[in-house]
């Protein structure tokens, strides 16, 4: 175990990453974080920030001296560093889990290969793969670029096939994943931690409400069937073993109905790190996702993952905080409110700048005061 007094690393500065700061230094850790932003959000939080490129080799090597283990807090860290810092210290989650979580034709092969539920989908490297989707997918589909797509980024609804040629060709033709759509009831992710002992402790599932690509609204626990909800758990938990996970992990799933009409789970994807599906655990369970990052970096017992209260989670933008003071204000006018904000300094729109979790005695009641909440703020 690495007890209380180390040195952690963390790869990623972003709002992810100073939670997990937030955790460590409570529970008595130093944390290193290695981001190129200057005003990285998890650096106010951190022991010290170093301010380079993740490929940065002289950076990689003060993390690797001063660090006993080393996290990640976004899904594209280079995987290659990732792996030359596994070679000195301990890297959790690995660098292959990362690999394949950061690239969807991977990333959508991995389940296919290993009887994970996916939808119909198609590889597409070329112009001439698009033509011969059509004999592997129904339109109208969604085409995603196999990198760097996060919170609707790198993605287009298309109609038909020239409707997707004309759509990959303005993605410059990078390779990309032809996926049908689904006739969606609703959305529900899975976060878990998985220890370096391969125990895994499960979060109770939330039910996910998007709006133009960004998750805005989670509910938890997810208003769901409690045998759908024990069948996520239990996919997102092989997944976790199949990849020989360590860490937190987050299994995205779409809720749709069978031939008969009886509701079936389909996984959309994976996010190698805390989720922001997950930020409810901080007020709302007996562990929250962050310390159970730490637990599951240092090789300490996984924490419990009750749900002490329901929780509905809202997201906050930088469309409605641009005068910060008054949204504050608005939303802390109901007492079971807490307020989470990422000390970033521009707001822009679609940019998080915090969110914020109501807690009640039932879901009803928790997600009524979250969008009265939500109205004051537009």
């Amino acid at each position: 175990m690495i007890l209380p007094g180390s040195t952690l690393g963390l790869l990623g500065g972003g709002q992810l990453g100073r939670m997990f700061c937030s955790a460590a230094r409570s529970m008595g850790y130093d944390v290193v974080v290695l981001d190129p932003d200057p005003l990285s959000p998890a650096a106010h939080f951190a022991t010290e920030h170093i301010c380079a490129d993740f490929n940065d080799r002289r950076a990689l090597e003060l993390l690797a001296t001063r660090c006993a283990a080393v996290t990640t807090e976004f899904e594209n860290p280079p995987a290659e560093s990732l792996a030359w810092l596994a070679e000195r210290i301990p890297v959790r989650p690995g660098a292959n889990a990362v690999a394949i979580a950061q690239d969807r034709v991977r990333e959508k092969t991995f389940f296919a290969e290993n009887g994970f539920p996916v939808g119909p989908f198609a590889i597409i490297q070329s112009s001439a793969d698009i033509d011969a989707a059509r004999r592997a997918i129904q339109f109208p589909a969604i085409l995603k670029t196999a990198r760097f797509g996060y919170d609707g980024k790198g993605q287009a609804r298309v109609a038909n096939a020239a409707a997707a040629q004309q759509t990959f060709q303005s993605l410059r033709g990078v390779p990309c994943v032809l996926e049908q759509l689904l006739p969606l009831k609703l959305e529900v992710s899975v976060v878990l931690a998985r220890g370096q002992d391969g125990a895994i402790a499960t979060f109770p599932v939330s039910e996910n409400q998007h709006q133009d690509g960004i998750l805005d609204v989670s509910i938890a626990p997810a208003r769901i069937a409690a045998p759908l909800a024990k069948q996520a758990q239990n996919i997102a938990a092989k997944l976790a073993k199949k990849l020989d996970y360590c860490g937190v992990l987050a299994v995205e799933f779409f809720v749709v109905n069978d031939e008969f009409g009886q509701e079936k789970l389909i996984i959309n994807e994976i996010a190698p790190r805390p989720h922001n599906s997950g930020h409810y655990t901080i007020d709302a369970c007996l562990t929250s996702q962050f310390e159970q990052q730490v637990r599951a970096l240092c090789a300490l017992p996984l924490g419990p993952t009750e749900q002490h209260t329901p929780a509905v989670m809202v997201n906050l933008l930088g469309d409605v905080w641009k005068n910060n003071l008054l949204a504050a204000e608005k939303i802390l006018q109901s007492a079971n409110v807490k307020l989470h904000l990422y000390g970033k300094r521009e707001a822009r729109p679609g940019r998080k700048m915090g969110h914020y979790t109501v807690l009640d005695v039932d879901v009803d009641g928790a997600l009524q005061c979250a969008l009265e909440t939500k109205r004051r703020l537009v």
